[in-house]
């Protein structure tokens, strides 16, 4: 079993910045797929961005040059830096790892709020 707590969300102004980080803990399999995905009230669950354990991310088109991931392999963390955030990124922040064997688990979420 794997647990993920992220922290980090809270309320931000249009044009604010915002990081989120996430904890991963238990059996944790070296090779793995680390990021974020969000749901936004009446939509779907999207991807925001992830990192492999090498260090090759991927982004959603909404979040390339406003957003970066990162992560820290030896503590088992990924964090997400936000900026230029929109009215739109608004939504529940759900921090995800992913293995090799398909395996996938997710976090409770986080609530990012962008409003003035």
């Amino acid at each position: 079993q794997v647990q993920l707590v992220e922290s980090g969300g809270g309320l931000v102004q249009p044009g604010g910045s915002l990081r989120l980080s996430c904890a991963a803990s238990g059996s944790i399999f070296r090779f793995n797929d680390m990021g974020w995905y969000r749901q936004a009230p009446g939509k779907e669950r999207e991807l925001v961005a992830g990192i492999s354990t090498g260090g090759t991310t991927h982004y959603a088109e909404s979040a390339k040059g406003r957003f970066s991931i990162s992560r820290d392999n030896a503590k088992n963390t990924v964090s997400l830096q936000m900026s230029s955030l929109k009215a739109e990124d608004a939504a529940v922040y759900y921090c995800y790892i992913r293995f090799t064997n398909g395996e996938q688990y997710w976090g409770r979420g986080t609530q990012v709020t962008v409003s003035s």
